[in-house]
């Protein structure tokens, strides 16, 4: 299960939410008062996890969002190959092939049999820092 339902007049600034498909972390929500007619409205915006595409949303505060479910878990570099870094779980010792991250903090410090810590979002891992 990589979402659940939340009632978007929860969501925080800080939390995470599916928008257009993508997974974003929330940056601003601004909630306007109910009118003669009708629901409060929720005006969410969020910025990609893996894109970084600033996108948002107006639903009515009662109405359903999705949001991803975040695993996180410590994995070892095995190799770093161009664009990819080969990890290595070290729940279940699984190798897998992540993108090289877009942060020059995280890619500076990269190399074999350093420790990171994963992001798993709706399928898809994303190296969130590097550990020690």
């Amino acid at each position: 299960m990589s979402t659940r339902p939340e009632e978007a007049g929860n969501v925080k600034v800080g939390s995470f939410i599916v928008i257009d498909g993508e997974p974003c972390r929330v940056v601003e929500v601004e909630k306007s008062k109910t009118g003669k007619h009708g629901s409060a409205k929720a005006r969410i915006v969020g910025i990609g996890i893996f894109d970084g595409v600033k996108r948002s949303i107006v639903v009515p505060t009662d109405a359903k969002v999705e949001v991803p479910v975040v695993k996180k878990f410590n994995a070892q570099v095995v190799a770093v190959t161009g664009d990819y870094v080969q990890l290595m779980s070290l729940e279940d010792y699984n190798t897998f092939e992540v993108p090289m991250p877009q942060e020059e903090e995280i890619r500076s410090k990269l190399g074999e049999g350093v420790e990171v810590e994963v992001w798993e979002i709706m399928g898809r891992h994303k190296i969130q820092r590097v550990r020690g």
